[in-house]
């Protein structure tokens, strides 16, 4: 019998060290490309998975109703998500990209005018003398009131022009988000059985199989729930803009969209809106646009009951700082992608420490 110890088999060892060395070498060097490379396709992938999930009840139906033709049903469910989504997406951003080029044009030339603030104005509270003086004084004398918030008006010119830029881009993100949840959607029981076998691999038989249910509530709760009711509220915000004629109506649509998945209160944004359009416009409309404003603002009450999903209790700062975190890190489809993966991150982690919580005392 051969001596462990002896030079060969130390020899046989610093061999095989090596070669176990290459090989994770090798391993990790491929994993990292491979990871390179989808990284750029990482949120369209995730917020196409994210659509799939969501809205696969409603497309299951539409097979039912189109005699289980798979291909059928999902030409049409591109064709209506196109409508319903695309367009109006491409008319905001459309909007918002014209407005922020002739923003910056006018800054930079200084051709922009600013219409004299009305007397109303003043009884805002808290804000109402201060807006008025400062709007005043930029409706006077523009070129002085530009000099005074020189710093501020460059960064907000900087800000409108990359997000000018990045619309398009984002445009094109949703599209392919929509064709990949397309794909998603027509294979949807592979997709399901691939996940829930990571899964089990992961955490046991049981364990994933709950995890898998988890995340697949977590993921349509909170995209309706929060999503939905947010692009509810967004579009008939996008509405009454467009129709009372408001400037840059497709940024300030975008900035509600923002500002209703993060669940910040809307009137915030369309309360001064309103006082703008107070002061440019009749008395009727302008009451009538206050109104829709109030309205949008407080259907969220209404809208979330119907749209939430039971037994899921998100914290909203979870959601809030999934929403910020998402859009300074992704643009605009990571305002979407990050409030779920987050919620979905803490929904996950709350249910295996409550679990990890009550089988401790058994195990004594």
């Amino acid at each position: 019998m051969e001596d462990p110890s002896s030079p060969l088999s130390e020899k046989e060892f610093t061999t095989r060290t090596i070669e176990t060395a290459i090989r994770l070498v090798l391993v990790l060097v491929i994993l990292g490309w491979c990871v390179r490379i989808v990284l750029p396709f990482l949120i369209p992938v995730l917020w196409g998975i994210i659509i799939a999930v969501a809205i696969y009840p409603v497309f299951d139906k539409l097979q039912l109703l189109l005699g289980r033709r798979e291909k059928l049903a999902a030409i049409v469910y591109l064709l209506i998500t196109v409508s319903l989504v695309v367009v109006p997406a491409v008319m905001i951003a459309g909007s918002f990209i014209e407005t922020s080029k002739q923003l910056v044009s006018d800054l930079n030339d200084g051709s922009l005018t600013v219409p004299p603030p009305g007397t109303n104005i003043r009884e805002w509270p808290l804000i109402g003398e201060q807006a008025h003086d400062i709007w005043m004084q930029a409706s006077e004398n523009l070129e002085e009131t530009a000099r005074q918030y020189a710093p501020e008006i460059k960064n907000i010119g900087g800000t409108l022009l990359a997000a000018a830029t990045g619309a398009g881009g984002g445009i094109l993100q949703l599209i392919f988000s929509l064709i990949i949840s397309c794909v998603f959607l027509t294979k949807a029981s592979i997709s399901n059985d691939l996940m829930l076998k990571v899964l089990q691999r992961l955490c046991g038989e049981k364990q994933g199989e709950h995890y898998n249910t988890l995340a697949r509530t977590t993921i349509r709760s909170i995209s309706q729930g929060v999503l939905g009711v947010a692009i509810i509220q967004s579009s008939l915000a996008a509405l009454g803009l467009y129709l009372m004629n408001v400037p840059g109506w497709g940024l300030w649509a975008l900035l509600i969209l923002v500002f209703a998945v993060a669940q910040l209160p809307l009137l915030l944004i369309l309360l001064p809106i309103s006082g703008y359009v107070f002061s440019v416009s009749e008395t009727l409309p302008a009451t009538l646009f206050t109104v829709w404003s109030i309205l949008v603002s407080a259907s969220e009450a209404y809208l979330k009951p119907l749209f939430l999903g039971r037994g899921i209790e998100t914290p909203t700062l979870v959601i809030l700082l999934g929403a910020i975190g998402g859009l300074i890190l992704s643009g605009i489809l990571g305002l979407f992608v990050g409030a779920i993966v987050l919620a979905l991150g803490y929904e996950l982690f709350m249910s295996w420490l409550n679990r990890a919580t009550v089988v401790e005392p058994d195990e004594e």
